[in-house]
C-alpha cells in the first residue's frame, strides 16, 4: 500500500459552518486491550515463562515404611513480540493552511492514528496471524484452542460456511491472559514532530510533519487452563450462544480457576438474550447480558461474524 496523506479535500472539518462536533462511523474500540493487564517482556522482544506441566507424584505411607520422591515438571514457554507501529504524517503546506491550526491537525491526526492501533492490537490478540500475518500469535492461534477436539472447546454445532463466530473465557491476570510489551519504557513510544522530507509516488520532493509512534506487542495467552472457547456460533437455527453453552465451556476449568472476563461480540449478546427470553417466566424481553455466573462480558468488534467453522 503506498502512502495516503491528508489532503486539502480531506479536511472537511474546515468548514466555516460546522458546529465544531467530531462524530464517527467506524468501529475501533479496544475494550478487550483495555481490559487486559500490560506486563514487560521478561527478554527485550521475547518473552518466555515457566509452566508447570505435572505435579510430584505423593501419597500416604505407613509408620516406619517409606515412599519414594518425584519432583515436578515444567515447560518453558516462549512469545515472540512484534512491532506495532502508528507513526503518521502531515503535508506542512496543508497542515499549516488547516483553519483549526497546524499543532491541532498533527494531534487530531495523532489520536486516529493512535486509535486504529490499540483497535489492531485487539484483533490481533483475539484472531492472531489469521488477522495480520506480521503480527503475533493470538487466541484463534492456540494449539488449545483452534480444534473441536481441544480439551477447551466448546462447539455450537453451526455448518454455515464463513457465518461463525466465537465467545472467548478468560483468565486474566500477569500470569496468564495479558499484553506484553518491550519493558524499557511505557508500552507506547512516541517522538518528537519534526519537519522532514517526503517524496511522491513520481519520487519528487516535499515537506511534511512526521511524527514517529511504535511499539513491541506480543499476547500472553497462559496455559491450557486460562481460556476457553465457544466456536462454531452461527445464524443457523438452534445454534447460537445459549446459558448452556456458556456453562459447558466454564466446567472446562478446574475448581478454584473460573475465568473472570468473557468476550463475544454483539451478535453472540443478542442471541444470548433472546435464548433467555424464549425461557423467563414472565414472557418479558430479556435485558441485554453484561455479566453470565458473576463474570464480566466485554463485546468486541474484533470478533467478526464470518469466521472459518472450527473443524
Amino acid at each position: 500500500m503506498a502512502n495516503d496523506f491528508l489532503s486539502v479535500a480531506d479536511m472537511v472539518s474546515d468548514a466555516y459552518d460546522l458546529s465544531g462536533n467530531e462524530l464517527s462511523e467506524v468501529r475501533a474500540a479496544a475494550p478487550v486491550i483495555a481490559a487486559l493487564p500490560a506486563v514487560p517482556a521478561s527478554n527485550g522482544t521475547q518473552h518466555k515463562y515457566s509452566v508447570m506441566s505435572q505435579l510430584p507424584v505423593t501419597g500416604f505411607r505407613g509408620a516406619n515404611a517409606g515412599r519414594d520422591f518425584d519432583h515436578s515438571i515444567d515447560r518453558i514457554d516462549s512469545i515472540d513480540l512484534k512491532i506495532l507501529d502508528w507513526s503518521w504524517a502531515v503535508d506542512k503546506a496543508v497542515s499549516d493552511a488547516s483553519r483549526m491550526g497546524r499543532e491541532a491537525m498533527v494531534q487530531r491526526e495523532g489520536r486516529r492514528h493512535l486509535a486504529s492501533a490499540m483497535f489492531n492490537l485487539e484483533n490481533q490478540y483475539i484472531n492472531g496471524t489469521g488477522f495480520n500475518a506480521a503480527g503475533f500469535n493470538g487466541l484463534a492461534d492456540s494449539a488449545n484452542l483452534n480444534a473441536v477436539a481441544d480439551d477447551m472447546v466448546i462447539s455450537a454445532g453451526g455448518t454455515t460456511a464463513s457465518t461463525g463466530s466465537s465467545v472467548y473465557f478468560l483468565r486474566r491476570n500477569e500470569a496468564e491472559c495479558a499484553i506484553v510489551f518491550k519493558g524499557d519504557g511505557m508500552p507506547l513510544t512516541l517522538m518528537d514532530t519534526v519537519t522532514q522530507n517526503f517524496t511522491d509516488g513520481s519520487g519528487l520532493n516535499y515537506p511534511a510533519y512526521y511524527t514517529g509512534g511504535c511499539g513491541w506487542f506480543a499476547g500472553q495467552l497462559g496455559a491450557l487452563y486460562s481460556v476457553a472457547r465457544i466456536c462454531n456460533l452461527t445464524e443457523d437455527s438452534g445454534k447460537g450462544l445459549t446459558d448452556d453453552l456458556i456453562y459447558e465451556a466454564l466446567e472446562k476449568f478446574p475448581a478454584g480457576g473460573k475465568p473472570d472476563l468473557v468476550v463475544m461480540n454483539r451478535r453472540s449478546q443478542e442471541q444470548l438474550r433472546k435464548s433467555r427470553t424464549a425461557t423467563n417466566g414472565t414472557g418479558a424481553p430479556a435485558p441485554i447480558v453484561e455479566s453470565v455466573s458473576g463474570i464480566e462480558v466485554i463485546t468486541s468488534d474484533a470478533i467478526l461474524n464470518t469466521e472459518a467453522l472450527v473443524s
